[in-house]
């Protein structure tokens, strides 16, 4: 396993530019959502009694943002922008990684020099976008099931805790199918940029499931260790060193996210 994390991080250190794209790319999408969710719910929370002149004011508000969210248009632009933003979200994301794919594979198994992210965009984009929709169709798929289940629990329960404690396991285990679904819909997305076809990228992944479960393990791991640290050094030294480590963590995000599926691209390619 150390010998594929080596790997990865070789590839990773060659596709450096595309970390700082991505970086770039999860700040603005960050950037703009929040700027987008802000608008609303700022004037929202405005008329939050501060001062409670009686027991009523708070029940009241609670009302009153009710009424303000589900009876009136105030939500309509919002909504229509957000589904914008995702759609744009599910267009530019795959195509970056059929780029990124298709240069791992030119850069592992062809020895290339350089790297061919837009080649790969121009080559592979059709396969990796619709692989990349129907992962998270499956992902959100135990919605279908999940959502209707806690509603009527949430109703039955009466208490939020027991609420909360009775959904743990279906939580738990929409989290496994989730990550299962996405690592076997990448390592298709592998097949499918290398130009080696998606039954073949299927194949490689079966036979390569427990090397590149471990594999994903240890950079979660590896993730988790991370933003446990930059956590507690914020919280420690708060201030101005605490804000420029907290905006830094974002390009650490982004270049584990290029290391993990770089890692996992090598464990895929092994032979």
């Amino acid at each position: 396993m150390k010998k594929m994390l080596g790997r990865g991080w070789d590839m990773t250190v060659r596709h450096k530019y595309v970390g700082i794209l991505l970086f770039l790319y999860r700040f603005l999408w960050g950037f703009f959502l929040f700027r987008l969710v802000d608008s609303v719910v700022t004037p929202v929370l405005a008329r939050y009694p501060d001062l409670h002149p009686n027991a009523d004011a708070v029940p009241l508000f609670f009302i009153e943002a009710e009424f303000r969210l589900l009876r009136t248009d105030l939500l309509d632009p919002l909504l229509w922008l957000l589904a914008g933003l995702l759609l744009f979200r599910m267009v530019i994301t795959p195509l970056i990684n059929a780029g990124l794919y298709f240069s791992f594979h030119h850069t592992e198994e062809e020895k290339g020099s350089g790297t061919r992210v837009l080649a790969g965009i121009r080559h592979a984009w059709k396969p990796v976008v619709l692989l990349y929709w129907l992962e998270n169709a499956l992902v959100l798929l135990p919605a279908v099931w999940v959502l209707p289940l806690a509603r009527e629990r949430f109703y039955s329960l009466g208490s939020p805790d027991r609420w909360l404690l009775d959904l743990l396991p279906y939580a738990a285990a929409w989290l496994v199918w989730g990550f299962a679904v996405h690592l076997l819909l990448r390592c298709l997305q592998f097949g499918a940029a290398s130009r080696e076809g998606i039954g073949k990228g299927f194949k490689q992944a079966w036979d390569r499931a427990l090397p590149l479960l471990a594999v994903s393990l240890a950079m979660a791991g590896i993730g988790l260790a991370a933003s446990a640290a930059v956590s507690s050094v914020t919280v420690i030294w708060s201030g101005f060193i605490a804000v420029v480590l907290h905006q830094a963590f974002h390009f650490i995000r982004s270049l584990l996210s290029l290391w993990t599926a770089a890692s996992q691209f090598a464990v895929w390619r092994e032979r």
